[in-house]
Formats: C-alpha cells, sequence, structure tokens
C-alpha cells in the first residue's frame, strides 16, 4: 500500500469525468488499498479515485474512519456507483473535502439513496443509505462527475474559497 497524492482545488483534473471501469482486477484492488491508506492519513471519510489523479468511477467511503470513536472501520469500496433512487426528503450536512482543505459549508443533499455498484470482486450489490453515509456516498459520485462540493454553494461562497485555496497555492509555491 502507498498513500497517493491528494490534488486540490481548484485544479483543473477534479473537473472531469471519470471513467466506467472495464474490469475490476488486481490494479483496481491495489488502487482501493491505496485510496484506504491516503483517505485514513488525511484524515477523511471519504475520497474518489480522481482525488488522488486516477479518471477511474471508484471511490471508497468509512464514516467511522479508522482509530476513531469505539467503533471498527467500516470500509466501503464503491466501483462504477450509480444512484438509483433518492427519497424527496432532504438532509444539510456540513460538508468538508479533502481537495478543499480547510474550508467547510452547509450542503442540502436527498435524505436517502439507493446506490449500484461492483465491489472488489466485481459483483453486483445494491445499498439504502442515510444519514452522513448517503451524505458521504453523493459527495464522492459527485467527484466522479466533476463537481465539489463548492458547486452547490452560491458564486460568491464559492469564488471566494477559490481565490483563498488560489492563495494557498502561490505561497506554498
Amino acid at each position: 500500500m502507498a498513500l497517493l497524492p491528494i490534488y486540490t482545488a481548484p485544479d483543473p483534473l477534479l473537473k472531469t469525468i471519470s471513467k466506467p471501469v472495464e474490469e475490476v482486477n488486481d490494479d483496481i484492488r491495489k488502487l482501493v488499498d491505496d485510496m484506504f491508506e491516503t483517505m485514513y492519513d488525511a484524515p477523511g471519510i471519504g475520497l474518489a479515485a480522481i482525488q488522488v489523479g486516477v479518471q477511474k468511477r471508484v471511490l471508497v467511503v468509512d464514516i467511522v474512519g479508522k482509530g476513531r470513536d469505539d467503533e471498527a472501520p467500516q470500509p466501503l469500496a464503491l466501483i462504477n456507483p450509480e444512484i438509483t433512487w433518492v427519497s424527496d426528503d432532504d438532509a444539510v450536512y456540513e460538508e468538508g473535502c479533502l481537495s478543499v482543505p480547510e474550508h467547510y459549508a452547509d450542503v442540502a443533499r436527498p435524505a436517502e439513496i439507493e446506490v449500484n455498484y461492483l465491489d472488489l470482486s466485481g459483483a453486483r450489490k445494491s445499498l439504502s443509505a442515510d444519514g452522513l453515509l448517503s451524505t458521504c456516498i453523493q459527495h464522492e459520485i459527485d467527484h466522479l462527475e466533476g463537481i465539489l462540493f463548492l458547486d452547490h454553494l452560491s458564486g460568491l461562497k464559492r469564488n471566494m474559497i477559490l481565490r483563498k485555496l488560489l492563495k494557498q497555492k502561490k505561497i506554498a509555491s
């Protein structure tokens, strides 16, 4: 396993649409392992492959996290995820993102979803999710479509955050 670099906004790669995985093979399983290691190290609760520079429809989530609380980690890898149903009710969570470091904002999303995906063996699975898991999966699927949580904010707030991120990148280089 290896730690992967996390791309940060406004990197144009984050605005690209990821391609479907043709076959769940050892390369994809290694990518998933590396993504979990990177996500836990960051630390975060979700990571899409595009955030580590891989334009594949792969995401990992673990809303418990490694070493948090008293619960055991609950890692979940979704390959080629597709939301098949959303509830009419919305839920608002304060979202953050490993690609938008140190910035947070309330985002409204459907409270419950159903998602189809492939697991690490290539088997088709279906999952019903609500609460934080639902929000996290939707956030990561947005990444696969080239959408950041900032895109759910007003233009003024989004531009303010992007300007701060650009300034931080200039200072760092």
